[in-house]
């Protein structure tokens, strides 16, 4: 598959693929994902200016450089189907994670939240070297981080939301923009992410 992919015809299915991926997006997926995380890290409330810092780092900034960048004519659309043009992106991201990180460390941000930011700084950096020689799914391993760090700071049952992974991963699929391949790869580094709570 070529990095520029072919729109597909409109179908029901396309129709609802289109939907998945614009509904479980990184930017809204991460913004419930950190919430919850904050909130269980702290274990009441107070957790949530902390997870809504998260979100606006990992999700919310990067979404608007796209935006940004966008409206100025360098990619058509948030997806940046060209591998070659998402490198700005993800230096974006890490910045912003990790001056997100040392506001957290500065304010006393409770440990789990920041292991889950460490984990989402670590995945990007694997999406960065990845996307160098192979187009990896940068929606499905978010959608597969959120998943598994809620799991990892919450419940196990959290594990049953990966449905709505493997629902992003065919979406991508289905509207061309990846692989079979890529999309499962993309999962499989976002379930790492919680790595980092091994040694907590």
């Amino acid at each position: 598959m070529t990095d520029t992919p072919l729109t597909p015809t409109p179908t029901p299915a396309t129709k609802v693929a289109r939907m998945v991926t614009d509904v479980l997006q990184p930017r809204n997926a991460l913004l419930v994902g950190m919430l919850g995380i904050g909130l269980a890290a702290a274990g009441d409330w107070t957790g949530l200016p902390w997870g809504l810092l998260g979100a606006l780092c990992a999700g919310l900034i990067p979404a608007g450089y796209i935006e940004w960048e966008r409206k100025r004519g360098t990619w058509g659309d948030r997806h940046v189907v060209d591998r070659t043009q998402r490198a700005p992106i993800f230096f974006v991201i890490l910045g912003s994670l990790g001056t997100g990180s040392v506001v957290m460390v500065l304010g006393g941000a409770p440990t789990p939240i920041l292991v889950a930011m460490l984990g989402l700084w670590v995945m990007t950096i694997g999406l960065l070297t990845v996307n160098t020689v192979w187009k990896i799914s940068v929606d499905s391993a978010v959608a597969s981080a959120v998943v598994a760090l809620l799991a990892a700071v919450h419940s196990p049952w959290w594990l049953l939301a990966y449905a709505l992974t493997a629902a992003v991963c065919w979406s991508r699929v289905a509207l061309t923009y990846h692989t079979p391949a890529q999309t499962i790869a993309g999962a499989a580094l976002g379930a790492c992410t919680t790595a980092g709570f091994l040694f907590t």
